[in-house]
């Protein structure tokens, strides 16, 4: 039986593989990957691929037609920044007002971006917010294009390195979760539902592995995505590991679909429990 995944940059399948819990599948896995965690839940909700582990937001902003949260992961959320120049006259949230901030939309960026807005008082609206992927938001960065972009780790850390200055992380702002989605149909097969736990506990203790073994992982990391050495060490701050799928994290995306709502950006309103599946928790 082959399970399809989606992926993305130096993300599960390297995770898993570092770890070596990709050397006795009992199935096989095709790896798709993408550029963000919108493009996942697409992938998901048309059937095209089975699972995949994405940020925050994705879920949210994406829609969950076809497709259930089954796992959640928490980190301190410190690689998910706003970025600017270092010769930037932007110094606080507030100066981006009537700026252009580029950031791929419905990412754990885009929420970040969103809720640092209403913590400032700025409103979504008057900031000319780029919707690009993040290869395209970084040539836009680099190029001047943009004043400001909002992104995560790895790109934030590679940013760093090559001059960029956080002008502020959601650290103590937004959760800083990331959740494994499975698609109804994957769910409702048993071989492939059953696949689906045996993954999870794999990218739960993979995920421990990384926390472990930092210098191991950064290594690994930059071997394998041809990432420099200093920018692979610095990645090691948002490395995840795995949370209860309880209601605080219900609530807490509850309260991120709220800001959504408030600044006009999500069309429906949802709860966040009705798009969870709590079947593999332990």
């Amino acid at each position: 039986m082959t399970l399809q995944v989606g992926d993305q940059i130096a993300g599960t399948e390297k995770i898993l593989s570092a770890a070596g819990e990709l050397d006795d599948l009992p199935y096989d896995i095709t790896w798709s990957t993408f550029t963000s965690g919108p493009p996942q839940i697409e992938a998901l909700n048309a059937g095209q691929i089975d699972f995949a582990v994405t940020g925050n937001t994705p879920p949210i902003v994406g829609g969950l037609t076809k497709t259930k949260v089954v796992s959640a992961y928490s980190n301190e959320a410190k690689g998910d920044a706003i970025l600017i120049p270092q010769d930037s006259d932007i110094s606080s949230v507030q100066d981006l007002k009537g700026k252009s901030v580029a950031v791929a939309r419905g990412s754990s960026a885009h929420g970040h971006l969103v809720l640092q807005l209403e913590k400032a008082g700025v409103n979504v609206s008057d900031v000319d917010i780029n919707f690009l992927q993040p290869s395209d938001s970084k040539s836009a960065f680099e190029s001047g294009q943009v004043d400001a972009w909002a992104v995560w780790d790895p790109y934030t850390a590679i940013a760093e390195v090559s001059g960029a200055v956080p002008l502020i992380t959601a650290e103590g702002v937004s959760n800083g979760y990331g959740f494994g989605v499975a698609s109804d149909a994957a769910l409702a097969d048993d071989p492939r539902a059953e696949a689906i736990n045996d993954l999870l506990e794999r990218i739960e203790r993979a995920y421990q592995w990384t926390k472990d073994n930092p210098e191991e992982w950064e290594k690994i990391f930059a071997q394998e995505t041809g990432t420099d050495a200093e920018a692979a060490k610095i990645n090691t701050r948002s490395t995840r590991l795995q949370i209860p799928l309880d209601q605080t994290v219900i609530i807490s995306q509850n309260d991120l679909i709220g800001a959504f709502e408030r600044a006009d950006v999500l069309p429906d309103v949802f709860d966040f429990a009705d798009q969870v599946d709590v079947r593999f928790e332990d």
